[in-house]
């Protein structure tokens, strides 16, 4: 696909990565960080930073697109499937589960739809660009969603709608705001539609 027909309305495109979150950067420690799975599952879990490491890892391209109005084309991430983790039998949804709150350090949250952060354009990511993140990029682990080119088929939302540094996974049952959601961002966020907020 051409650049342009990757461009969504109101973006512009940069070969650089803007650094933008709220909140300090946290710190981390290997042997006490952990990432928790819990609500709407048959069976909460508890992953360390090692079994992070050791889960099956793969690698997506993938074009950002931020609310802030830029965009940045076929970046390359590696990291976990969430649909992985729930097809592999680490995480069994409960029938009932239609959303996904992601829980990052400092209370940060987001939320998405189940079936959108079971598409292959989500990832839990350890690594960007053949390296481990850097800490202002959510070292050691962030949830990233984009567009895969010529994938129309699949839900393409703002960046933000990944969080850094992050430590939970809460399925719901119902649909629930995170941070920027509750301070009138859009709750779907739809890059094609241009829905950066409510007002």
């Amino acid at each position: 696909m051409k650049p342009e027909h990757r461009l969504p309305p109101g973006q512009f495109l940069t070969d650089q990565f803007p650094v933008l979150h709220y909140g300090p950067i946290p710190e981390f420690n290997p042997s006490t960080w952990d990432l928790r799975v819990w609500g709407a599952v048959e069976t909460p879990i508890t992953f360390t930073w090692d079994q992070i490491l050791d889960l099956p890892h793969t690698r997506v391209r993938l074009d950002l697109h931020c609310v802030t109005t830029w965009t940045k084309l076929d970046t390359e991430w590696e990291g976990i499937s969430l649909q992985t983790l729930v097809s592999g039998g680490w995480i069994t949804p409960k029938p009932e589960a239609r959303y996904l709150m992601q829980h990052a350090d400092h209370g940060y949250t987001t939320n998405l739809p189940l079936e959108v952060a079971l598409q292959e354009n989500f990832l839990l990511a350890t690594h960007y660009d053949g390296q481990p993140l850097t800490p202002e990029h959510g070292y050691p682990l962030r949830a990233v969603i984009g567009a895969i080119p010529g994938k129309s088929e699949l839900k393409d939302v703002y960046l933000w709608k990944g969080a850094k540094w992050l430590r939970g996974l809460e399925l719901m049952t119902s649909d629930q705001l995170g941070f920027w959601e509750a301070n009138d961002y859009h709750n779907e966020g739809d890059v094609w539609k241009e829905q950066r907020t409510v007002r």
